[in-house]
């Protein structure tokens, strides 16, 4: 189920977007599946989705994407983290589903920590 907003959009933490996320040289950029983590202001942070399986303990291999709508597994990386503007989200794809939120939550939880 894809939702286009043109004028406005109403992004909320837990729904997965199409992202046009630029290179860091600044000259060009790449559609990617996201997944937002918060809101902060006008921008938001966001986990990168990927259709390869998990290959570290911060990704976090999505169980209920079938039901979501997807048409592959994927998994969330909690190990790349953008953060966007807001107006670089293009079109919402979808929500985690709860049992899956409670997953990522908890790998954030145990495996996520300042290192300075």
């Amino acid at each position: 189920m894809l939702m286009r907003m043109k004028d406005f959009m109403i992004i909320s933490a837990g729904e997965f977007w199409l992202a046009d996320i630029p290179f860091t040289n600044g000259k060009a950029s790449k559609k990617r599946p996201v997944l937002v983590l918060w809101l902060d202001g006008f921008d938001v942070v966001v986990a990168a989705v990927t259709s390869a399986p998990p290959r570290t303990q911060t990704d976090v291999a999505w169980q209920d994407w079938e039901q979501s709508g997807w048409r592959v597994p994927s998994t969330v990386r909690l190990s790349r983290l953008d953060c966007l503007e807001q107006r670089l989200l293009i079109v919402q794809m979808g929500k985690v589903m709860a049992h899956d939120a409670a997953r990522i939550k908890a790998t954030w939880q145990e495996n996520i920590t300042l290192q300075f």
